[in-house]
């Protein structure tokens, strides 16, 4: 990989990477953080070789350069520089950030992938094939999707011992339970379950995760065909059967179609899944389906809906910062430069090109890893396949996913209401421009470079997006059939979490969540010059501070509004009134609106849109079935409806009303169920004080600590488990005495699972005993760095001092970044203003840092 020749082996500190980035982003703490944790190119050993964001783009711009280059292009890396430094206009999302011009990662620049083959996996060995692919894709930090319609439903006839099949479900689990053992550079793996809902079992799938605990590692959603839908509005029977879409099924069952509506419509209601695919609208409007027989038909889509793909395809994703577009924003000359907007969306599609070739090169990689494995080449077959069939879509078809973020901030900029006919009049005009200069720009690099291989005008002749395109541009039509273009398909809308968490926007076509905040900081009331602005009811006392949405405050400054001000809620509550954001937040905009919004913009985005419809806690069941009717009716291809506070583990908004939109900095309230899950998943933390070894296993749901078991590793009288094990499951199983007993499994490196028998008795009784008590003070929802306070404060006979010491080492990798104390004092410079980073708590004074 060329990067590595030219690479300059320079390091940083943390605490010099953070310092830099803080400044490149003037201050704001938690896009600096997001920076440095997920992108800033590190090796393996946790060395940071980028100071900054401008390093970053300087290592893109450069590998686009470079294959510029091997198309002759006059294209310079200042001008891609200029184009991506500062997430001012384009954005390389997610995967292209982290790996384009990456040495230390073998993993590819796609952020989703689509596997399976609906006719060949309903088998065993077709099964385990699909889970392996999974587990083999998430390595390489990709997000998956496939569809389980193919497996035969419960009770089917089956020639082994089992006699019938055992239906979804229990797949369900197996798949899910794989995405939780994969990590991700300190994440899970994402991935999206489908069905559909003409397969028999479709009602178990719709009602799998309603148990807490059970397929927790997956997202669901439900392919809805118009025949459902029809019957939906006449009350009428809808036939279900196995296969599905076949003229001679082996299993029918007739149902009424509004109750497994009705199912559907109250499990999102309660708990925000399943999504709703319409497939018989993405299938009708997609390009790639016009080549369904050479392999290219649609049968998932990636974890958050926005790129349904065929098997083994996978999609690289971009966004353009609309808001970068206004001239003049929030002032009454505001206007949109069409013209830079259409010349920088042709570059996007032209540099998303360029990453497909980087790409291919990084599959090359991956192959060529799997070629010196020393495993068998009977293990490594199914990786070896499954990346050379993935490297011939990405060759064959060339799919790209020109997105946007911003949208929110477009609008208010323009002085334009999200969600009004006027603002929703206008976002339909710039995604139209969009898709088409995609498109020109596509045939254009069809002229230079060549179409993509399987290209035929004839084909696609009858496609309503291709017709859009005709009727509004015939001479962009007639060029793209004498030429072709270069990509299958290009457009997409995603979400963008942390691209506009850096870009400082809102995120992706959604509006602005909350345009200013309070939050409150804790606060030692002994300090000097410290302000107690609320004592909450534990006696902590808390200083209230005002955060601005980063687009409001340019509002404010334009319009001569003091931004430093600790305003008091009526004075805020007037500023919003004045400003464009007025009653275009998240929960003001109409629902009905903005889903007609999306269907509107989605007939120029050639994939999908991953839009979620927020409400509040109390909206009834029928209103979330009416914008799920309205959704099909406007040509939306899925929708996701998220009530506040239906879905266990998520914090809940705070009522504006009550609470004056207050945000705890430490707030970490968890949701956590009244019954142990028989299962959790579990990480291992080992540790060392003085000469002593410890592990600990410590119980998580959500990602969050549950439970903990801790004692000495090593020795006679401790717990050994192999080095390499890191995570794995503790199962809560019952004695023949009616007592509990813990145990702990884990995967070895044969793939097979090992289980290490009663955690509870295989430690110090005094040790357990306290455990327990910890535990219970966790799950009942005191927040962790409560819980280590309590911890160090406790007075315990010297010989478990190190047990206690290690107690809180292990809890202190869960506090949230940037929660802070004022429980301790700084051992260098005697302050009191600590907060946490990973783990390690950091003066927010002298900068020193302390671990353990």
């Amino acid at each position: 990989m060329n990067a590595s020749d030219t690479l300059e082996q320079i390091t940083y500190t943390q605490n010099e990477a953070y310092t830099a980035a803080l400044a490149y982003f003037k201050g704001d703490d938690l896009a600096a953080r997001v920076w440095l944790n997920k992108y800033a190119l590190k090796d393996s050993h946790g060395k940071i070789y980028e100071q900054s964001p401008d390093d970053m783009h300087r290592r893109i711009a450069s590998e686009i350069a470079r294959i510029e280059k091997k198309y002759n292009s006059q294209i310079s890396e200042q001008e891609i520089f200029d184009l991506i430094k500062d997430f001012k206009y384009i954005i390389p999302q997610g995967s292209p950030m982290t790996g384009i011009g990456n040495p230390f990662q073998i993993a590819s620049l796609s952020n989703c992938f689509v596997i399976g083959n609906s006719s060949k996996s309903d088998s065993y060995g077709g099964i385990m094939k699909i889970d392996q692919e999974q587990v083999q894709l998430m390595k390489r930090r990709g997000g998956v999707g496939h569809d389980l319609s193919n497996i035969r439903p419960k009770g089917s006839p089956v020639k082994n011992s089992a006699l019938t099949s055992t239906g979804i479900v229990p797949f369900m689990e197996r798949f899910s339970n794989s995405t939780r053992e994969v990590a991700q550079d300190g994440r899970r793996g994402a991935l999206m379950l489908s069905i559909s809902v003409q397969h028999p079992d479709a009602e178990d799938f719709i009602d799998a995760k309603l148990e807490q605990g059970k397929v927790t590692g997956a997202n669901v959603s439900v392919r809805i065909s118009d025949e459902f839908m029809k019957a939906v509005e006449s009350d009428s029977s809808f036939l279900q059967q196995y296969p599905i879409n076949v003229e001679n099924p082996v299993y029918t069952k007739e149902i009424k179609a509004n109750s497994i509506w009705k199912k559907i419509v109250h499990n999102a209601w309660k708990s925000a899944e399943p999504g709703i695919l319409f497939w018989d609208t993405i299938i009708k409007e997609s390009l790639p389906d016009c080549y369904a027989d050479l392999g290219y038909e649609t049968v998932s889509t990636n974890p958050c809906g926005e790129i349904p793909l065929c098997p083994y395809d996978s999609c690289r994703l971009l966004a353009i910062n609309l808001y970068s577009y206004v001239e003049n924003p929030f002032t009454k000359e505001a206007s949109f430069n069409w013209d830079l907007f259409k010349k920088h969306v042709a570059l996007a599609q032209r540099f998303m090109d360029d990453i497909i070739d980087l790409e291919l090169e990084k599959i090359d990689g991956i192959l060529e890893k799997i070629a010196q494995d020393p495993e068998d080449e009977e293990v490594k077959r199914t990786e070896k396949n499954l990346w050379l069939n993935i490297r011939r879509m990405a060759d064959e078809g060339r799919r790209t996913g020109v997105g946007i973020t911003a949208e929110g901030d477009m609008l208010a900029a323009l002085s334009l209401r999200y969600g009004s006919k006027e603002g929703s009049n206008f976002s339909i005009e710039v995604h139209k421009n969009l898709a088409l200069e995609a498109y020109r720009s596509s045939v254009q690099l069809a002229k230079e470079r060549g179409a993509f291989k399987v290209y035929n005008a004839e084909r696609e002749e009858t496609n309503p997006f291709v017709l859009r395109l005709k009727a509004q541009d015939e001479e962009l039509y007639n060029q793209m059939r004498k030429f072709g273009r270069r990509n299958i398909a290009l457009l997409t809308i995603a979400p963008t979490g942390t691209t506009s968490l850096m870009s400082q926007t809102s995120s992706g076509i959604e509006p602005v969540f909350l345009p200013v905040y309070k939050r409150r900081r804790k606060v030692n009331p002994n300090d000097k010059n410290v302000r107690v602005d609320f004592v909450d009811e534990v006696g902590d006392s808390w200083e209230e501070y005002i955060v601005f949405h980063h687009k409001f405050k340019i509002w404010m400054e334009v319009n001569g509004y003091n931004t430093d001000k600790n305003y008091a809620q009526e004075e805020l509550n007037d500023l919003i009134a004045k400003s464009p954001y007025y009653k275009a937040t998240s929960n003001d905009v109409d629902y009905l609106e903005k889903v007609r919004m999306q269907g509107a913009i989605q007939k120029w985005v050639d994939h999908s849109i991953s839009v979620t419809i927020n409400m509040p806690n109390d909206v009834s069941e029928d209103l979330v079935g009416e914008l799920y009717m309205e959704a099909w009716k406007v040509g939306c291809k899925g929708v996701t409806v998220y009530r506040d506070g239906s879905r266990s583990g998520v914090l809940m908004a705070v009522d504006a009303k009550k609470n004056d939109n207050i945000e705890e900095e430490s707030a970490t309230d968890v949701y956590f169920p009244t019954t142990r899950p028989t299962t959790l998943e579990a990480d291992v933390v080992r540790f060392q004080n003085n000469k002593d070894k410890w592990i600990a296993f410590i119980g998580l749901i959500d990602g969050k600590p549950y439970e903990i078991f801790t004692g000495l590793s090593d020795d006679e009288d401790g717990i050994l488990i192999p080095r390499w094990v890191n995570n794995g499951f503790i199962i809560k199983n019952k004695e023949a005495d009616g007592s509990s007993r813990y145990d702990f499994q884990f995967q070895n490196q044969r793939g097979y699972k090992t289980t290490i028998e009663g955690l509870s008795y295989k430690f110090n009784p005094e040790y357990w005993n306290y455990a327990k008590l910890i535990s219970s003070t966790i799950r009942h929802g005191m927040q962790i760095e409560k819980v280590v306070d309590l911890i160090g404060s406790l007075q315990l006979d010297e010989s478990i001092n190190t047990w206690k010491n290690g107690v809180a080492r292990a809890l202190k990798r869960y506090i949230p970044d940037g929660t802070e104390t004022t429980k301790q004092k700084c051992s260098n410079c005697n302050s009191t203003n600590l907060h946490y980073q990973e783990g390690c708590l950091t003066c927010n004074d002298c900068g020193s840092s302390k671990c353990g």
